[in-house]
């Protein structure tokens, strides 16, 4: 398999590249900021460092060319102001569509999963302040997939932890996880397989680490 990684050379992007690399898939990462991972690139003939801009149309989608599926741990400011992981996103499916391309596995926040009554969690009072810019991102970047014809999954994530993935953790459909916190390497690690075990297609998904 070959997989693009966009937001690769984040915390939950740098493990992704780790995981795909195991399997022995191709790996294409795409960053803004990739320096880095060229000694990498220089080393490993599966593995490419890609250097681009998330908005730009021609980068991205030189960067789908050739790939099988697509990951996306997409970062950005904290307050939203760069809009790096909702239009980031739109223009990810937009290339996506012109390519060919269906499968697409991507990292948001928990305010994405709504509760009994319909209202997504970053949308109610109870939801800190602090977090509704991030979180209104994923919405939107969750919409974006949600009215797309990719066979997308996304991943509605607590606080993530920078450890290693350790394979305790707790994942649900449509649900939010009972635990609080989540390895930077247990998000991958699901991810990964969720690209090939194919459980969760069109569906959001609730995780943490086991309690």
């Amino acid at each position: 398999m070959t997989v693009t990684i966009f937001g690769a050379t984040g915390t939950v992007g740098k493990q992704l590249i780790t995981h795909c690399l195991a399997k022995g898939w191709l790996v294409k990462a795409f960053g803004r900021n990739v320096e880095a991972m060229l000694d990498a690139d220089e080393r490993q003939e599966n593995f490419t460092a890609i250097k681009g801009y998330i908005f730009d149309t021609k980068e991205v989608a030189h960067a789908l060319q050739g790939s099988d599926a697509v990951l996306s741990s997409l970062g950005g400011a904290f307050d939203g102001t760069d809009k790096a992981r909702s239009l980031g996103m739109k223009n990810i499916i937009e290339q996506m569509q012109a390519c060919g391309l269906k499968r697409i596995v991507a990292l948001g926040g928990l305010g994405v999963l709504q509760n009994e009554d319909g209202v997504f969690g970053v949308d109610t009072p109870e939801y800190p302040a602090e977090y509704k810019p991030v979180g209104f991102e994923h919405k939107q970047a969750y919409l974006y997939l949600l009215h797309s014809p990719l066979d997308w999954t996304f991943i509605c994530s607590p606080d993530i932890q920078n450890a290693d993935a350790n394979g305790k953790f707790i994942a649900r459909s449509e649900t939010p996880a009972p635990g609080n916190k989540i390895n930077a390497g247990n998000l991958a690690l699901f991810m990964a397989e969720e690209l090939v075990k194919n459980e969760y297609v069109k569906q959001r998904v609730g995780i943490s680490n086991a309690i």
